[in-house]
């Protein structure tokens, strides 16, 4: 099954995409390589999740936010390339997490895009990862991912 067939089976709705809020674009090709800009989690209705962890958020919520980011840089994606059936590996994320500053769990909060990346290629959905915590993060939102897929 391919990565198109596995977000609708998941039900997924990629039509939703946030607009770059600064003088960027949302993704860049060089070569095989598409460099996605850091995605926050916004929600269908627009609103984002914001909130330091764990003091404002669960690891739980943190980790539905991170998920969010993921379905925000899978539309981006799609957007950039056509289909994500044009996808080779995802080869790199870059987690970003509000946290306070004892916060030690970062990796669980960016399970939250990793399993869902996974969920929808498979073994082309397996990556090397980051996942640090910042001491905020723009408009408070809880998590900012950005992402590097090779494409085939």
């Amino acid at each position: 099954m391919g990565a198109e067939d596995k977000v609708k089976e998941l039900g997924i709705d990629l039509s939703q995409q946030s607009s770059p809020v600064a003088n960027y674009v949302p993704a860049v090709t060089v070569g095989k390589l598409v460099y996605l800009s850091g995605k926050g989690p916004n929600r269908p209705d627009g609103s984002q999740v914001t909130g330091k962890v764990p003091s404002e958020r669960t690891i739980d919520e943190a980790y539905d936010a991170a998920k969010l980011c993921g379905i925000q840089l899978l539309s981006a994606l799609k957007d950039h390339v056509g289909s994500l059936d044009n996808v080779n590996q995802v080869v790199k994320l870059l987690g970003m997490v509000n946290a306070d500053s004892d916060f030690k769990d970062q990796p669980k909060v960016i399970n939250g895009c990793s399993d869902l990346l996974i969920a929808v290629f498979g073994e082309k959905g397996k990556h090397a990862r980051s996942a640090v915590g910042m001491g905020s993060l723009p408009s408070g939102i809880t998590v900012e991912i950005e992402m590097i897929v090779e494409l085939n």
